[in-house]
């Protein structure tokens, strides 16, 4: 008679990854850049080396706290059209109407507000729902007729800037007078509140980094060590406590008539966006369906996935975030004309999240890269004022960087799919 082995049965262990320590992870990175995973890498290089350039052609000017406020109240409205951008730019689209878009949301707002005089956070939602209303009629035009969104975006881009100068008339302006509204992109916060923002967002990341940490670890899956998390919350507490206490100090030339410290008020905006998208992008369906179809469209629609619906509501989202940019510009310049959110605008957003890293072939991007990319195109046209050069300069220098941060893109996109990580 013969006898058989009793067959394996299934096991309920789950095989956990080795965590790997700092030292590991850095090697990690560095072979993920080697493959062509640059992500945000040249962003932060070519940040530091312009700042570094600026502040020895200029180092009484370019570092003092004023111009660093002056700085990130300049770059604002790029940084908020940008993040819209990144959304539509995932998908692999343009939006080349998104700077007309916040010219005209910011008109509405301000004759809302002025004109017929009503309380500003009614001007506010209108002109939020102004950007919304552009956004969707563009998206069903690109998602339901199929009509490719360059030409959409440019016909849009025509028609809002002869809506705006109906809206305002030739060569004139709207003023804004709202004290509220003008502070937004002007005026610093408490220093109290500077400090409480930086520990706020010091804690909530350092919070969120170990609770991912843990899940990721107890689903078997690789995690950051601990000392890689200790790591990236030291660096991010150096950097956000460094800016604090720098723009914490007196930069007012007449103190005794007027105080000028804390961080600009429009750094609480920046930051409820960038944590607010951040988390949509990265921890909702909406957000992983949008990756899903810059990726690849037809893969995506058989998954399941309401391709349609994802794109149309991409450009209501990116059309949204440039009213909000149309309302920092009318705080930053006190009012609105027909220049307002004109050609440069756009072209610097979308160098931003393009310099940033979000890749113009769709499906690879990020929120921060708005960000990043923002702050590279503030510290040129920053820098380049400083040394009195003249606007030619400033473009030319700005395309150049845009240029290399595309080829870059492309070139790390070919090295990656040579390597087997695309």
């Amino acid at each position: 008679m013969t006898t058989t082995a009793p067959a394996e049965q299934p096991t309920s262990q789950t095989i956990v990854e080795p965590q790997r320590g700092l030292r590991g992870s850095v090697q990690d990175y560095v072979e993920r850049v080697r493959g062509g995973d640059v992500g945000s890498l040249p962003a932060i290089l070519g940040l530091l080396v312009l700042s570094l350039v600026f502040a020895v052609l200029r180092p009484t000017t370019f570092t003092n706290s004023f111009n660093l406020a002056n700085l990130i109240n300049q770059s604002a409205a790029v940084i908020v059209i940008a993040m819209g951008l990144v959304f539509v730019l995932l998908l692999g689209e343009i939006d080349l109407s998104a700077g007309f878009t916040a010219g005209t949301a910011g008109a509405v707002l301000a004759i809302v507000l002025t004109r017929q005089g009503q309380p500003w956070p009614v001007a506010v939602l209108a002109g939020l729902v102004t950007g919304a209303v552009i956004g969707f009629c563009i998206g069903l035009l690109v998602a339901r007729l199929g009509i490719p969104s360059f030409v959409v975006t440019l016909a849009a881009f025509l028609g809002l800037q002869g809506v705006l100068l109906s809206l305002i008339g030739e060569g004139g302006t709207i003023p804004m007078r709202d004290e509220t509204l003008l502070a937004l992109n002007n005026d610093p916060m408490p220093v109290w509140l500077g400090w409480t923002l930086a520990a706020l967002v010091v804690l909530g990341y350092a919070g969120t980094s170990l609770r991912r940490a843990a899940t990721r670890r107890a689903g078997g899956l690789h995690a950051d060590a601990m000392s890689v998390v200790l790591a990236k919350v030291a660096v991010l507490t150096v950097l956000l406590g460094a800016v604090t206490w720098y723009l914490s100090e007196e930069r007012s030339r007449n103190p005794a008539v007027t105080s000028i410290k804390g961080l600009p008020q429009v750094v609480v905006l920046l930051v409820v966006l960038l944590v607010g998208l951040n988390f949509v992008l990265g921890r909702t369906s909406f957000g992983r369906h949008v990756y899903a179809v810059g990726g690849n469209a037809e893969a995506a629609r058989r998954a399941g996935i309401n391709v349609l619906r994802v794109r149309l509501a991409c450009f209501v989202i990116s059309s949204t975030l440039a009213a909000v940019a149309g309302l920092l510009l009318a705080s930053r310049n006190n009012s609105i004309s027909p220049n307002t959110g004109g050609a440069e605008t756009l072209l610097y957003a979308v160098g931003a999240a393009v310099i940033g890293g979000t890749s113009l072939f769709g499906g690879k991007g990020k929120m921060l890269d708005a960000v990043l990319g923002g702050l590279v195109i503030g510290v040129i046209i920053n820098g380049m004022g400083l040394l009195n050069q003249p606007s030619s300069v400033v473009f030319m220098v700005t395309g150049l960087v845009l240029l290399v941060a595309a080829s870059v893109d492309a070139l790390s996109r070919k090295r990656a799919a040579s390597t087997g990580r695309v």
